[in-house]
């Protein structure tokens, strides 16, 4: 068996015992420790988890960007691999990491890899399937989440940041409702944090009327959720909705003062 990498790959979870599985077993044969920071699951996401050779933390929910930043402190290695508990690494991004570090760290300090999202039943995405292309495998003294409840990006702080050719799937719908009850607590955590940061009056109501047509038309056919047929035109327009339903909740609240 080959030896595992000195690198730490770590998920934050909450009731994702459906599909963390999978998620698991695609990295711990070659990253030295997977590290899940579960928020309060009741489906028994951590003992599968810990089953499967995780070290389980429970961690109270602070928002995205806070949870990933303590979940990179809880890793033991400075190098980090930041997978999400729908997210599965497809088997030639093993080689490929691997490969960067044959001769040590890596020559870089962060790369890039895609999420690719997929539906029930694909085995692979769809070449032109809606796509993210963030920093997931980094060196946490030269890079770190962001400090927000509602962004979770890697922001660099020095060093240069690579692209990796592999990829990750990204099955992240289960069904139309989890969708809604996810966006919906996620453009009031959003709205909330405009709000907080002075940035409301921007939202006009021009800006509201606008927003459901051109996101639906952008996620539709620009972020190529067209692939999908008729299954990922309801998906844009309930994400367009959102969009739309995340100024509402701006608006609403200065109305209340």
């Amino acid at each position: 068996m080959a030896h595992k990498l000195p690198l730490s790959a770590f998920i934050i979870a909450l009731n994702e015992a459906d599909r963390i599985g999978p998620v698991i077993r695609a990295v711990r044969d070659w990253v030295d420790e997977v590290v899940v920071i579960d928020s309060g699951s009741t489906d028994g996401t951590q003992a599968l988890a810990a089953s499967l050779g995780a070290r389980v933390i429970h961690h109270d929910w602070p928002g995205y960007g806070q949870q990933k930043r303590f979940g990179e402190m809880e890793c033991r290695h400075d190098w980090l691999l930041n997978i999400d508990a729908d997210e599965e690494a497809v088997p030639e991004l093993e080689a490929e990491v691997r490969a960067l570090f044959a001769t040590g760290s890596p020559p870089l300090q962060g790369y890039r890899i895609q999420t690719v999202m997929t539906l029930d039943g694909q085995a692979r995405p769809h070449r032109f399937a809606p796509r993210h292309n963030y920093i997931r495998l980094y060196d946490r003294r030269h890079g770190h989440f962001a400090d927000s409840e509602t962004h979770d990006a890697v922001i660099m702080e020095s060093g240069a940041v690579g692209q990796i050719k592999s990829i990750i799937i990204h099955r992240s719908i289960r069904s139309h409702a989890d969708l809604i009850n996810k966006l919906n607590r996620y453009s009031s955590a959003q709205a909330a944090e405009i709000i907080a940061r002075g940035k409301a009056r921007r939202f006009s109501a021009l800006r509201l009327m606008a927003e459901f047509p051109v996101n639906l038309l952008r996620y539709f056919f620009l972020k190529g959720y067209w692939v999908f047929g008729l299954q990922g035109l309801e998906i844009a327009a309930i994400i367009a909705f959102f969009r739309f339903a995340r100024i509402a909740k701006v608006r609403e609240n200065l109305r209340k003062g």
